[in-house]
């Protein structure tokens, strides 16, 4: 039998909070999960925009929206400086849309991944200095550790407003304004915000006050289909705030109240706005967006999400699907030249001693190293792509099942000792990432140049001769970490009852909430006697299982399957699984997807 934690125990409809009991006299099911997610009161599902947080929570919100009220009314040169991922894109393409539609003259800029890094720097303030003459500076998605960008601004009289999320534990910079629910002195109570969530609070608010002071303004809520990307695809944990901001823009996009760019992207994917959700965004929407960032500029995927002509949304999203193809290509290389390596230690090299990681450090003619004692892994090659480090530490935190740091140098030409490589950083549960990193920049001050980013996600850079200190460094804070911390935990919301295997509860189910990050999407267990099975192309095992009390064969799929735990004879199997709808030939039918398997009973 399979290894899993439930995530709520209880299976009495007594049992449930007083709250649910209704509710669960409908979909007992529906019940367990909102209970095994923390829902006590029925409230704390409601969507309507009224159960917002209030913006005046938000410290330094005032004084950018007072400024930028100034700003619009003079006539002030504004710029947008936004970052390189879906979050920054959708940031940017908001304070365009909205600001433009109050009246401002703004611009926007976003430094390219590859000449300038992140965040800003005093050389992006220069380039828009030089490119647009601005007045005043608005950061969006970056800017809480900018202090020498904040600095080069303000030497030339420009007014600069921070909005970001990043989490700091240093002083904020001395902008004019600062607005981020994760500074140390907000009283904001979702720190959840993403970047466009927090641009879509100072929008709002400067909505307002131009709306009550009967200036021109806009109803920013007619954008929420940027905010709900922005939001999933950076991850943002599913707090209830979140999951309004997404609902409202998930439903925008499926009645076709949105943007032309995200319409033109859902169709180079041929998908349906009718039929999106919200992990769409994410595995969609949000992987084309990002290809500009990663591959090209980001101007691409911002003006994509600018664009009010078909024709031109249409070429943009091509442009997208290309870069995005392009990536994929990528991050297949460099993710099989990692496994390389992560299999040779495993396989090859008693990775117990420091000798042996000096032989895999300095290995030519490419250079290579992993962190060992199965706490981490952190590797690094000269010919890597920064564009897709990201993505492929993620893949190594999930199929290793440990935090990730995956570098590449900042630039492919100059890899000496003193040449900056830049590391992007992906981590499991109970290990803060960036507090890692935090340690280790505390305890050796001169290792790492610039680092910043979340508990599960981070960035940083650092010299390439520094790169063998760092390993040992992070290997030093990994170990005094508890072992229990690495050993991964699968959740099962339970077994399903008999009437939930069928189209209506899927489609009941997918609907029922925003599922992500932080509101775990449903996934469930049961023992169910095999009836036949089928291995397509070599990797996929595709099922036809029979549950008690079901009348008909139920079809399970599972991609990519670990042909270790499968057996011929198999008749009974343990399987931990998602409903999904499969489509084919324009009919639907009920599919599990297959997250795992163990054969219970054998012919």
């Amino acid at each position: 039998m399979l290894n899993l934690t439930p995530r709520y125990t209880h299976t009495r409809i007594d049992e449930l909070p007083v709250a649910l009991q209704p509710l669960a006299a409908q979909s007992l099911t529906l019940a367990r999960l909102y209970a095994g997610r923390g829902i006590t009161e029925l409230t704390e599902l409601d969507t309507g925009l009224a159960g917002l947080l209030p913006a005046e929570m938000l410290h330094g919100v005032t004084e950018a929206v007072r400024l930028l009220d100034e700003a619009i009314d003079a006539q002030q040169r504004i710029l947008i400086v936004g970052d390189f991922d879906c979050d920054g894109a959708t940031s940017t393409a908001l304070m365009m849309r909205a600001l433009t539609k109050m009246g401002a003259v703004v611009d926007f800029l976003v430094p390219d991944r590859f000449k300038y890094g992140y965040g800003l720097t005093p050389e992006i303030v220069e380039l828009g200095i030089e490119t647009y003459q601005p007045d005043m500076i608005v950061t969006v998605d970056n800017g809480i550790s900018s202090h020498e960008g904040v600095a080069r601004a303000q030497a030339d009289g420009i007014t600069v407003i921070i909005t970001d999320h990043h989490l700091t534990t240093k002083e904020t910079p001395p902008a004019e304004a600062v607005v981020n629910p994760n500074q140390l002195d907000c009283s904001f109570t979702s720190k959840a915000l993403v970047g466009v969530g927090v641009a879509f609070y100072v929008l709002g608010r400067l909505a307002k006050l131009r709306r009550t002071a009967g200036k021109s303004t806009v109803q920013v809520s007619q954008y929420l289909d940027l905010v709900a990307l922005g939001t999933i695809a950076d991850v943002g944990v599913l707090d209830k705030n979140n999951r309004i901001l997404v609902h409202h823009g998930l439903a925008a996009i499926r009645q076709g109240r949105c943007c032309l760019g995200i319409l033109a992207l859902l169709e180079q994917a041929g998908r349906d706005p009718k039929q999106l959700h919200a992990q769409d965004f994410g595995f969609v929407l949000g992987p084309r967006i990002n290809a500009a960032g990663r591959m090209d500029n980001m101007r691409i995927g911002i003006e994509c999400l600018l664009t009010e002509d078909w024709g031109t949304a249409q070429r943009l999203a091509q442009e997208l699907e290309q870069l995005n193809r392009t990536r994929r290509q990528v991050e297949g290389e460099m993710r099989t030249q990692a496994d390389s390596i992560v299999q040779t230690l495993a396989d090859g090299i008693d990775t117990d001693t420091d000798e042996s990681r000096d032989v895999i450090v300095q290995s030519k003619p490419e250079r290579k190293a992993v962190n060992d004692h199965k706490r981490s892994i952190v590797l690094y090659q000269d010919d890597w792509h920064q564009g897709v480090i990201g993505i492929v530490a993620g893949r190594l935190k999930e199929s290793h099942y440990l935090p990730s740091i995956v570098f590449a140098p900042a630039d492919t030409q100059r890899t000496g000792d003193d040449d900056a490589i830049k590391g992007s950083a992906r981590s499991i549960a109970g290990v803060h990432i960036r507090d890692a990193i935090e340690q280790v920049a505390e305890r050796y001050p001169d290792l790492i140049s610039h680092f910043g980013g979340h508990a599960m996600a981070a960035g940083l850079t650092l010299k390439r001769g520094n790169f063998e200190a760092f390993v040992a460094a992070f290997d030093e804070v990994m170990s005094q970490m508890n072992d229990d911390v690495f050993a991964e935990q699968k959740f099962t919301d339970g077994p399903l009852q008999a009437s939930d295997f069928s189209l209506w509860f899927a489609e009941q189910l997918a609907d029922a909430n925003i599922w992500g990050h932080g509101f775990a999407p449903p996934i469930f267990d049961g023992v169910f006697e095999v009836l036949s099975f089928k291995v397509l192309k070599d990797k996929h095992l595709k099922l036809s299982l029979r549950y008690p009390d079901v009348q008909y064969p139920i079809e399970a799929i599972y991609f990519n399957f670990d042909s270790s735990v499968w057996d011929y004879r198999a008749k009974q199997v343990h399987v931990l699984f998602q409903l999904d709808i499969n489509e084919w030939n324009g009919k639907q039918s009920l599919q599990l997807m297959v997250k795992d398997l163990a054969v219970v009973e054998k012919t």
